[in-house]
């Protein structure tokens, strides 16, 4: 078994070292599971809106016709583009009208270069929208009350509107303890449990909703795709992706099923489905066969395979066999370059909109 360094897509805040044993047939299994939500509301011009209420004849892909790949490719690269325009729009405004910048503080614990490549990432986008982002490096031997301590002076300081804590933490800190310690306000990656449990219940909104998912959603809008009243199969019952997923499509008044690693006949399950969100983090696990002809696809996993002819050794695929949902699917996002770039659009979001709420700034 081997193991190789990757950013997680679900969250962003984590980077992870991901174990993986490598199949004769060039598959890598990993050995880890894993209203409307427009970020402002001017919305850029984008590929016409994909209807599912289109006639049989022009919605649905047949077998004998898939012999050529048909679906709307989702561009999560450019919608991210978009949106990064966009929040350094409202940014600017921000700072013009209050005299107000928005501030992201991360803390980084330990010396791992996956993780700091991915704050230094994080640094590089706010700078992009002109986000101030404070840092906190603080060595691997630190202890668990040197960082409640950060966390709290970010906590009491007005110039900063969104807190995260790089993950993973070394091993001899309690991580629940330290990110329950981030108050609610900031809790920008959204996965504190109240903003959860506001999520979860009717008539409550979260302070914040968790990036990624967030980003599937708002891939969904921007690309005009009706799901109230449709059926929807989220694949991957994590706290980080495939619950809160669910929790938003269900806000969006589409009917929901989970699938997870108990369910029977999942393929069966999802074939039934118009749209699909998959999050579980298994190389090309569906199939066409699992696929409704005109359904569209939010492919969340980022999973790598062997691949003789990159100069890595390997390239990274989605949990949805592209070349086979492109025949038959009315749309997919691709991997890389679907869902990856919207989390941390999404953050970047979520921190102007709690500057914005801390200074009731419509």
């Amino acid at each position: 078994m081997a193991s190789i360094i990757f950013t997680d897509p679900f969250s962003a805040a984590a980077v992870h070292r991901l174990s993986f044993t490598r199949f004769s047939n060039g598959l890598v299994s990993l050995r880890r599971f894993v209203g409307p939500l427009h970020v402002f509301s001017h919305t850029p011009t984008l590929p016409r809106a994909l209807s599912l209420h289109a006639p049989r004849s022009s919605r649905f892909i047949t077998a004998s016709m898939a012999a050529e790949p048909s679906a709307k490719v989702i561009d999560g690269k450019s919608v991210a583009k978009q949106i990064r325009e966009e929040i350094s729009a409202e940014v600017t405004k921000l700072k013009e009208a209050i005299g107000v910048v928005p501030g992201l503080a991360v803390i980084l614990v330990g010396d791992r270069k996956d993780s700091a490549t991915y704050v230094r990432n994080k640094k590089k986008a706010c700078e992009s929208v002109g986000i101030k982002s404070f840092e906190v490096n603080l060595p691997n031997e630190a202890s668990e009350q040197e960082v409640l301590k950060y966390i709290s002076d970010f906590n009491g300081d007005p110039s900063v509107h969104g807190i995260l804590v790089q993950l993973p933490l070394p091993s001899h800190m309690n991580e629940q303890n330290i990110l329950n310690a981030v108050t609610i306000e900031k809790d920008v990656d959204g996965f504190h449990p109240l903003n959860i449990g506001l999520l979860a219940m009717r008539g409550r909104e979260p302070m914040f909703v968790p990036c990624t998912p967030k980003g599937c959603i708002e891939l969904l809008h921007r690309y005009g795709v009706d799901i109230k009243g449709k059926r929807a199969v989220v694949i991957g019952r994590s706290n980080i992706v495939g619950m809160p997923a669910a929790l938003l499509l269900q806000r969006e008044d589409a009917t929901v099923t989970i699938v997870h690693s108990r369910t029977k006949n999942p393929e069966e399950i999802t074939r039934q489905a118009d749209i699909i969100i998959s999050a579980v983090g298994q190389p090309n696990m569906v199939r066409g066969s699992w696929i409704k002809p005109g359904a569209v696809i939010i492919d969340v996993g980022i999973n790598p395979v062997e691949d003789a002819n990159s100069p890595r050794g390997y390239r990274l695929v989605g949990d949805v066999c592209y070349d086979e949902a492109c025949k038959i699917a009315a749309a997919v996002t691709p991997v890389p370059g679907g869902v990856g770039p919207m989390t941390i659009a999404m953050l970047l979001s979520n921190t102007v909109s709690s500057a914005k709420r801390a200074y009731n700034f419509n």
